[in-house]
């Protein structure tokens, strides 16, 4: 929570975002666990793009405020289930279980500054960046990775 002195109350932060066609609309609260980038051959082929960028959130953070029948969802594996707008067919996000996060894609949240703090599964990558942040070989520990370092 952070504390507005200036009008004498407390506020969260929130982020709103919507699909391609607007059928959908999604709102996150507070601050994103972790952003970064993800060159995984999953998250590659699902945004058909090099690399995807990241912004974890606690799940009961983010919400679906507008067209949630319009929300469908594909599981390859247990490790996620990604979701998108039957309407547009347009990314939303994808839910984390084992790891109690939700990635709510950047482009999603265009008033969230993003700034990322690392790369993951870097040694899948297909487009080399040369950031100075820590490209993790696969994932940290805590999240059932490695937790090795890939040099730039």
């Amino acid at each position: 929570m952070v504390n507005d002195s200036t009008h004498g109350s407390t506020h969260e932060s929130s982020y709103t975002g919507r699909c391609f066609c607007g059928a959908v609309e999604l709102a996150v609260r507070g601050e994103p666990v972790a952003m970064g980038y993800c060159h995984c051959d999953a998250c590659r082929s699902w945004s058909a793009g090099p690399v995807n960028a990241f912004t974890l959130w606690k799940p009961e953070n983010v919400r679906i405020t507008k067209g949630a029948d319009n929300v469908a969802g594909f599981q390859k594996t247990e490790k996620s289930l990604r979701k998108w707008c039957q309407c547009c067919g347009g990314h939303l996000l994808t839910e984390h279980p084992p790891w109690g996060v939700v990635d709510v894609y950047a482009a999603m949240l265009p008033a969230l500054t993003f700034t990322p703090s690392l790369h993951v599964h870097y040694r899948e990558a297909v487009l080399p960046v040369r950031d100075g942040l820590p490209k993790q070989r696969d994932l940290s520990t805590d999240m059932g990775g490695t937790g090795i370092l890939l040099p730039e």
